[in-house]
């Protein structure tokens, strides 16, 4: 099981919205979309965004990269959910 839990990741996310603002994200399927996005742009040699990645695996990172912060989700108004570094 990957941890943080999708719920704890999506928390994440959505502390930054005020309390009459529309979530960034509103399902699990935003996360999984997201963070597999991100998972994609590792394996294709992006450089990770977090120090502690040995022995992970890019879906790990890429979950921890969104839950730490470092990779954003944009609102689903923009277009996709789509990770921007």
């Amino acid at each position: 099981m990957i941890h943080p839990s999708y719920s704890e990741v999506m928390a994440v996310v959505n502390s930054e919205i005020q309390e009459d603002e529309v979530p960034v994200v509103s399902s699990r399927y935003s996360i999984v979309l997201a963070t597999s996005k991100r998972a994609r742009q590792i394996i294709d040699g992006s450089e990770p965004l977090i120090d502690h990645i040995y022995g992970k695996k890019p879906l790990s990172i890429a979950v921890e990269e969104v839950y730490e912060g470092k990779v954003k989700i944009l609102p689903e108004e923009a277009g996709e959910d789509e990770a921007a570094e």
